[in-house]
């Protein structure tokens, strides 16, 4: 469990994060909120990139206070919103093995654990080729893999599907479930609300560095999401106008909706 407790956060004098109370197990969570919310500045702290201001931060009993972001790292891996920046080796075995490498892990298991990445993501037959001929949903899912092999409890996903064409971001959703089934906790950072209506298993809202809602999806879309820069999903809108009620898929909807 990541437990935060009366998080603070200031850069230069300027408090971003204002007494964020917050707990994050073995569920996929959506964080959102319009931009300059502190949604990734939060995320943040969750393996040590950053460190309070004041209050504090636990993961599964771990102050982030009194540890390195490389001990923070084995329970919290954190996906980037444009994993070209996490990449800079030859080939895709060896940027998924770098992270258990500097772990110390054995050369057999390093290779074990970038197989074992790599077909989680979809990846076999990728190890020779280079990170960068790869396509934008292939990148995204490389930056994943390169997590997983550090075999973290919890993964923090910022914005996993921006810029993705529809066969990409499907491909990234079937990697999210089976993480989930896996037993990870993953935390979906993104403005995507038809994202968040397909995934998420609760939903927290930050607005002004606060959190102002913490609880279930068909909640969350009660909200006035205007309000918060945010988008009704259009899957929302057609089921309100034909009377269905609260509905998470198209498949959903055709089977509540008559002839």
């Amino acid at each position: 469990m990541i437990r935060v407790e009366n998080l603070h956060f200031a850069y230069n004098g300027r408090e971003v994060i204002k007494g964020v109370d917050l707990t994050f197990g073995e569920e996929i969570l959506a964080l959102v909120g319009p931009n300059g919310s502190g949604k990734t500045t939060l995320a943040k702290h969750f393996n040590g990139l950053l460190k309070p201001t004041r209050g504090r931060i636990l993961v599964d009993g771990m102050d982030t206070r009194e540890h390195t972001i490389a001990e923070l790292s084995r329970k919290v891996g954190y996906v980037f919103q444009n994993p070209e920046h996490m990449f800079f080796e030859e080939t895709v075995f060896r940027e998924v093995a770098f992270g258990p490498k500097n772990l110390g892990v054995s050369e057999k298991e390093i290779e074990e654990r970038v197989r074992w990445s790599l077909k989680a993501v979809g990846l076999e037959g990728f190890e020779e080729r280079t990170p960068y001929s790869l396509s934008g949903g292939e990148k995204q899912r490389l930056a994943i893999a390169c997590v997983l092999a550090m075999k973290p409890k919890y993964l923090i996903l910022d914005e996993p599907t921006t810029g993705l064409d529809l066969k990409a971001e499907k491909r990234v959703v079937e990697v999210i479930r089976s993480l989930r089934r896996k037993g990870h906790g993953v935390m979906l950072i993104t403005h995507d609300m038809d994202l968040v209506l397909e995934l998420a298993e609760r939903v927290v809202l930050l607005s002004g560095g606060r959190k102002v809602f913490d609880g279930p999806v068909e909640e969350f879309f009660k909200l006035d999401l205007e309000r918060y820069g945010l988008e009704m999903p259009e899957l929302l809108l057609l089921a309100e106008r034909l009377g269905a009620g609260f509905v998470r898929s198209f498949e959903e909807l055709t089977g509540r909706v008559k002839p």
